[in-house]
């Protein structure tokens, strides 16, 4: 998506839209995004001009809506009525539902309650209008609040620095879990830094966002005339055109901007083993046919099936080199596929996955980096059975480990690719590992010879997980037996109780999210410009919705039990205690209650919080909840900005009310 926000902008929408959406066609934009909802006038124009309008959820957000129902009450009904109006017109291509709710008022009322309404309106959405995507759009300050059942990440992000920008990419494809990122707001002031400068770095921002695998970059703003709380802001200049429509640099520096060419070299070898696959290889080869890259061979190792697998491949897919085997299991099948290809690189899939049209392709542009090694993500499908939805939402699937966001300790086998020099190096696939525990064994040597595994995040297949509870417990036998014979092998690499030590975190398909127990990285009085949740595993993915109900919740969980104690049986015969138990922590009630102060336009937070700093008060911890404290009286402050210049504080205190209200009242710019 090459985006573009429009408006809100000072005396409203223009009579005719022509004029601008034919420019924005022109520099290549395809996308628009409002932070209203459209009427019928600015769709009908988008459609003819081939223009996709996201529309924005304009509700009270933020102010206090846990505490004040009535505000969610009215975006779920302001939600309700434009979906019915226009959520069938050709040219809505989705809905945000919600943009930036500031750090401070998401931590005064819960992340987990705040998560949970912008869920509840992504669901209100979706049932209404299934057909459209929706997204909430995140900044820094809340990376916590990534909502679970989004279409996609959606984060607002101003970073002047190309370095920084880039890492910052790198971090969100993993916060985003299985989808897709799109920066849904980058911009630049062109009063504070020059026209030319803003060129500059809209520019590098657009390459570096194709280059790190964004599927959408959005720029703020279309115009220079821009409309806040129902002023005109004359104090920024974000657009692409001025104030007098005249174009600047940066939007003809997009026009200029053309997709980099698919690179051809290294020649590349697919390569997919099978055994009694005929009635799932038949997709898998149709996707690989379907890759756009100039530069790939194929080869089929059928590892002695019985199922006329070999006749299927012959008949109907001849351009495919077909290994027949004896039976001889996995890891064997590997090697001689390995062995039979031409490629400098060897890219291993199963025959349960689908690669995506441009799997080849993104995984070559990371070999330039210099790693030995390059994988993607494996994702399920959209379940088509309850028992299917629980299997994808359940531990233990096939996962990569990431040591950064770089960097991977382990990549699956449905999607890991290597030069062949390393691969001959460590000898290739040990022939012990038959049906699983292969990859694991494979990646730990490579790391112990002194090789890098790269991570590249747009590289996906679609990996089809087991279709019944029972087929995916039995799977998990056999990870079990397989992980009994990587513990002979690597005992230094498992604890005591029989699991696997690894260094880095074990990628769940969700996105990183509050949950219950969450600890949040806020900074000292709340104030980090990156606030995000510290876990150690990252978290699974969400049960399709099509499929939750209180039936599937418990199997869910009876599954979630089950599955690693009965692969900690299979591996070393003990059956896990821990996890047995579960004991839930609950904030403690502010002793001193909560009270606010209204003031026309200031003071704010930060004003109140520095009155307090300048009469001995002291900043709480970075993953405290509360900001400041003195003599065992804590304080947590938040400001609500609604429409127009008043703004009501809310004031949270936990011990002596007194010590801090009367301060906080004599502030000049409060009402009394």
């Amino acid at each position: 998506m090459r985006g573009v926000t429009y408006g809100p902008l000072p005396g409203g929408w223009p009579e005719d839209f022509r004029e601008d959406f034919s420019r924005m066609k022109a520099a290549g934009i395809n996308v628009v995004r409002l932070f209203s909802m459209p009427d019928k006038s600015l769709l009908d124009e988008a459609a003819v001009h081939g223009l996709q309008i996201f529309g924005g959820l304009e509700w009270g957000q933020n102010a206090d809506f846990i505490s004040q129902p009535g505000l969610f009450s009215a975006a779920k009904v302001h939600l309700q009525e434009s979906l019915r109006e226009i959520g069938h017109h050709p040219a809505l291509a989705g809905v945000y539902v919600g943009n930036e709710i500031p750090a401070d008022l998401a931590r005064w009322m819960g992340a987990v309650p705040v998560r949970e309404a912008i869920e509840e309106l992504i669901s209100l959405g979706r049932e209404l209008a299934p057909w459209l995507m929706f997204a909430y759009a995140n900044y820094p300050s809340t990376e916590y609040l990534e909502p679970e059942n989004a279409d996609f990440t959606a984060m607002n992000v101003y970073l002047e620095d190309p370095q920084a920008y880039r890492r910052y990419l790198k971090k969100l494809h993993h916060l985003a879990g299985d989808r897709p990122v799109v920066i849904s707001e980058f911009g630049l002031d062109s009063q504070r830094n020059g026209a030319a400068k803003q060129a500059e770095v809209l520019g590098w921002a657009h390459t570096i966002s194709v280059e790190e695998e964004a599927a959408g970059f959005t720029i703020f703003s279309w115009s220079d005339r821009w409309e806040n709380s129902g002023e005109e802001v004359m104090d920024w200049d974000f657009g692409l055109i001025d104030r007098e429509s005249m174009p600047k640099p940066a939007l003809e520096i997009l026009q200029q901007i053309a997709p980099e060419p698919p690179r051809s070299e290294p020649l590349i070898s697919v390569i997919v083993c099978t055994r009694n696959g005929r009635w799932r290889i038949g997709a898998c080869l149709m996707a690989i046919l379907e890759m756009t890259d100039p530069s790939f061979e194929t080869i089929v190792v059928d590892d002695g099936s019985d199922d006329q697998t070999s006749d299927l491949i012959e008949s109907q897919f001849p351009w495919v080199n077909l290994l027949t085997l004896e039976p001889c299991g996995l890891s064997a099948a590997r090697n001689a596929g390995a062995a039979a290809a031409k490629g400098e690189i060897l890219a291993f899939t199963d025959d349960d996955c689908e690669p995506d049209s441009e799997w080849v392709t993104r995984l070559r542009r990371i070999y330039e980096k210099g790693y030995a090694a390059v994988g993607g993500p494996n994702l399920p499908p959209a379940p088509k059975s309850w028992q299917e939805a629980i299997v994808c939402a359940s531990p233990g699937a096939p996962s990569h480990v990431m040591l950064d966001d770089e960097e991977a300790e382990h990549l699956p086998g449905c999607n890991l690719t290597v030069t062949r020099e390393a691969f001959n190096e460590i000898g290739g696939f040990d022939p012990i590992f038959r049906t699983a525990g292969d990859d694991v064994d494979f990646c730990w040597r490579l790391r112990d010879a002194g090789h890098r595994l790269g991570f590249a995040p747009g590289a996906f297949v679609w990996h089809w997980r087991r279709p019944s509870v029972w087929a995916f417990l039995r799977q998990q036998i056999g990870y079990g037996h397989a992980e009994r014979l990587l513990l002979a092998k690597h005992p230094e690499k498992f604890s005591k109780e029989g699991n696997a030590r690894w260094e880095g975190f074990i990628y769940g398909g969700g996105p990183v999210r509050a949950i219950e127990g969450s600890v949040i990285y806020h900074g000292a009085m709340g104030q980090a410009g990156y606030q995000s949740v510290i876990n150690r595993m990252l978290p699974l993915r969400g049960l399709d919705g099509r499929f939750d109900s209180w039936k599937t919740r418990l199997v869910r969980h009876l599954v979630n039990f089950f599955q690693p104690r009965i692969r900690a049986w299979a591996r070393n015969k003990r059956f896990l205690l821990s996890g047995l138990w579960n004991f839930r922590t609950h904030l403690e009630v502010p002793s001193g209650g909560e009270f606010s102060i209204s003031s026309q336009g200031c003071p704010v937070r930060e004003d109140f919080l520095q009155t307090l700093l300048a009469h001995g008060w002291t900043p709480g911890g970075a993953t405290d909840d509360w900001d400041v404290e003195k003599h065992g009286t804590r304080v947590l402050v938040a400001t609500e900005h609604g429409y127009g210049k008043r703004k009501r504080t809310l004031f949270r205190v936990w011990g002596n009310r007194s010590a801090v209200e009367p301060l906080l009242r004599s502030v000049p710019g409060t009402f009394k």
